[in-house]
C-alpha cells in the first residue's frame, strides 16, 4: 500500500486528486527554519502545502510520488555541520535519490532557496544533467559550489537583482527586474556561487535564473550568479529568499512605492504563482491528452 501524508506529518492533510489545488511536499530537518514562510508562500500561490520531516521521507521515499510541487528550506540545516547543507545533501544522496529524480523526471517543479540551495548542489540535483539527458541511477558529484562570502561574513540585506530573458526557468520566466519592488533579500554565511569552467555551460544552457545586479554583488559570486536551474528549468536554487517577499509590506522601503509600483505580485510570490500554474496548465494537458 502506498504511504500516504496525513494530518500528523504537515501543516495540512493532503487528498490526492480531490483538489484543484497542487500538493506542495515541503522537506524539513533538524536546523532549517524557514519551512513556514515557504509553505506560506505555496499556500498564497494556490498550492496545498505539506511540512515532512526528511527522516520520513527516507523510510517512505514514495511519499514523494504524491507531489506536485517540492521545497528545499532555508536555514541551518544539522547547524550547517561540516558545511552548510552537507549533511542534509548526503541524507538525500543515500536515501531520496531516486524518488526525487523520479518526481522530477515526471514534471515536479522543485525551489530550493539558501540553503536549500546549498543542499541541492551538494546533493547533485544542479546543475543536473545536460538537456536531453536522462537522470542517473546514483548521484553526480558536485559540479558547482556555494563557499564563503568573499567578505568572509554573514550578511543579511535587501539586493538588486536581475533576470536573465534567455533562462529556462519556469519559476522566474517573465519577472521583470526594472521595477522599484525587484529586489530580494539575502540572508547567508556561505553563498558565493562557483562555478569555474562550468559557468559557459550554464549561460549557454539557459541555466543561470537570478543574477545580482552588476552594482550588487554582495558575495562575490562567479558571473554575479545568485540562482541556477537545472536544464528543465524546473529545479530553482537561488541563494535570496522569495518566500520572505510574498507581499508588498515585507519590501524594506514598502511606504516608498506608490501605488503603480505596488502592481500585481511581488516578486517573490511571483515565482510561486508561476510554478503552480505550471502545474495546473500541465493538469489539463494531461486530461486533454
Amino acid at each position: 500500500m502506498t504511504a500516504r501524508i496525513t494530518r500528523q506529518d504537515g501543516i495540512r492533510p493532503y487528498n490526492a486528486g480531490m483538489s484543484d489545488r497542487p500538493h506542495a511536499l515541503v522537506l524539513t530537518a533538524p536546523g532549517i527554519n524557514c519551512d513556514e514562510e515557504l509553505c506560506e508562500a505555496f499556500t498564497l500561490a494556490g498550492a496545498d502545502p505539506v511540512r515532512v520531516h526528511i527522516n520520513r521521507l527516507a523510510a517512505n521515499p514514495e511519499l514523494l510520488d504524491e507531489a506536485e510541487l517540492i521545497g528545499l528550506p532555508g536555514g541551518f540545516s544539522y547547524g550547517d555541520a561540516v558545511a552548510a547543507g552537507r549533511i542534509a545533501a548526503q541524507l538525500i544522496r543515500s536515501h531520496l535519490w531516486e524518488a526525487l529524480t523520479r518526481a522530477i523526471e515526471r514534471g515536479v517543479p522543485m525551489i530550493a532557496p539558501c540553503n536549500g540551495f546549498q543542499i541541492a548542489v551538494q546533493a547533485g540535483l544542479l546543475p543536473g544533467p545536460g538537456t536531453g539527458s536522462v537522470w542517473p541511477d546514483s548521484p553526480s558529484p558536485a559540479e558547482v559550489a556555494l563557499v564563503d562570502n568573499e567578505s568572509a561574513r554573514f550578511i543579511d540585506k535587501w539586493v538588486s537583482v536581475e533576470y536573465p530573458a534567455d533562462t529556462v526557468c519556469i519559476w522566474t520566466n517573465g519577472l521583470d527586474a526594472t521595477a522599484r519592488g525587484s529586489l530580494l533579500p539575502i540572508a547567508h554565511g556561505e553563498g558565493r556561487f562557483v562555478a569555474g569552467d562550468k559557468l559557459g555551460h550554464l549561460v549557454d544552457s539557459g541555466q543561470i535564473a537570478v543574477r545580482y545586479a552588476q552594482d550588487d554583488n554582495p558575495n562575490g559570486s562567479d558571473g554575479h550568479v545568485a540562482g541556477i536551474c537545472d536544464a528543465s528549468g524546473l529545479i530553482l536554487g537561488l541563494m535570496p529568499h522569495p518566500e520572505r517577499y510574498t507581499r508588498w509590506t515585507q519590501h524594506p522601503f514598502w511606504t516608498r512605492l506608490d501605488e503603480q509600483d505596488r502592481q500585481g505580485d511581488p516578486p517573490g510570490l511571483a515565482m510561486f504563482r508561476n510554478a503552480v500554474s505550471w502545474v495546473k496548465a500541465r493538469r489539463g494537458s494531461a486530461v486533454e491528452a
